[in-house]
């Protein structure tokens, strides 16, 4: 199935590439991808002690995900049709089975005027400052805030740009849902965004999504990041973002307001084209146990990781080292014993075309 799928995939391609050739000169198709694998170990040999995406694992090498991303764009409309294959994409498309998992996104864009792109179908979330694809992130393991926030959005929405200001505003499925699961209650999700640009050194953006869940609860997440050139060397981003959750008790009846929180500081150091060094610092609170039960009762987390990027051409290969502790016993010891803090090393490898 897999192979059919590649070989569909390169089939559609040949032929846009044939009707670029043939169209006007306004339309291209652009073909790109990526592919990472990576080895990690924890200090405490131990699967365990892993609560954020893709990285679940102990002493062993795995595959990452494997990216095919068509592009094709006119002066007015534009396609996106963005595959993955392996566990990072399945995790991603956790609700799908079988071969819907392999859908990163699936997108028509129309824009009918400069200022405004009208898009229908699936695509990656905007809230938060961590993506899907390694070759995006710095850091090679994903954050607290990445892993309990939404991965993406299937509906309709509209984007509009005025002077460095942006404005998105959508509709769609309950949160990571492409369909919407049969004999349950269809409410749509209300998304939007606000950008501001300054320059390429200074950048903003508040993000809302919220909306009535499968499972009937209620709940909204408000998001802000912010980006930042100090120099040709140094660069920052942060990330903050908090999220509520009512859940229903019958007979039109919601529980009280309970709700999970984060920050994150990015720092970065890139002293050559070559080389670059990465520390994040996120602290993770779920009072409530929402996200990781361990946490119930004033739970929280603070995780640091650096991480090195070694850059050769297209390649990308990304030493890192992460430690977590919390104020609560959430990890575990080599004997199995309860403990506050766990480290781990990763080697990653990535490639991109």
């Amino acid at each position: 199935m897999l192979r059919k799928l590649i070989a569909t995939a390169f089939a559609m391609a040949s032929v846009f590439t044939g009707f670029s050739q043939d169209s006007s000169s306004q339309s291209a198709l652009t073909i790109n991808g990526s592919a990472d694998i990576y080895y990690k170990y924890d200090f405490a040999k131990t699967k365990a002690n892993s609560y954020t995406s893709f990285t679940k694992s102990h002493n062993s090498f795995e595959l990452g995900m494997a990216t095919l991303k068509l592009d094709y764009k006119t002066s007015k409309v534009e396609m996106v049709a963005d595959l993955g294959f392996g566990k990072r994409a399945q995790e991603f498309s956790y609700n799908d089975e079988g071969i819907l998992q392999a859908v990163k996104q699936l997108y028509i864009s129309y824009s009918p005027a400069s200022w405004l792109k009208l898009t229908a179908g699936s695509w990656a979330t905007h809230v938060g400052y961590e993506l899907l694809d390694a070759p995006l992130n710095r850091n090679y393991s994903m954050s607290y805030m990445f892993t309990n926030g939404p991965f993406f959005h299937t509906g309709l929405k509209a984007e509009m740009s005025f002077h460095g200001n942006g404005l998105m505003v959508g509709v769609a499925n309950p949160t990571d849902f492409k369909y919407v699961p049969d004999g349950v209650i269809n409410k749509k999700f209300f998304i939007a965004q606000y950008s501001y640009t300054q320059s390429e050194n200074f950048k903003a953006y508040l993000n809302y999504v919220g909306g009535q869940n499968v499972d009937t609860s209620k709940s909204s997440q408000l998001d802000a990041v912010l980006t930042a050139k100090i120099s040709s060397k140094f660069s920052l981003g942060a990330n903050g973002t908090v999220s509520n959750t009512k859940a229903y008790m019958g007979n039109k009846e919601y529980d009280d307001s309970k709700s999970w929180w984060g920050s994150a500081l990015y720092v970065n150091f890139d002293p050559s084209a070559k080389f670059g060094l990465t520390l994040r610092e996120e602290y993770f609170s779920d009072k409530n146990g929402l996200k990781i039960p361990g946490l119930y009762l004033d739970g929280t987390i603070l995780a640091s990781t650096l991480s090195a990027n070694f850059k050769v051409d297209n390649f990308i290969f990304i030493p890192e080292f992460r430690y977590d502790h919390s104020n609560k016993t959430i990890f575990v010891k080599k004997d199995g014993s309860t403990t506050d803090g766990a480290a781990n090393v990763l080697l990653a490898a990535i490639y991109q075309f």
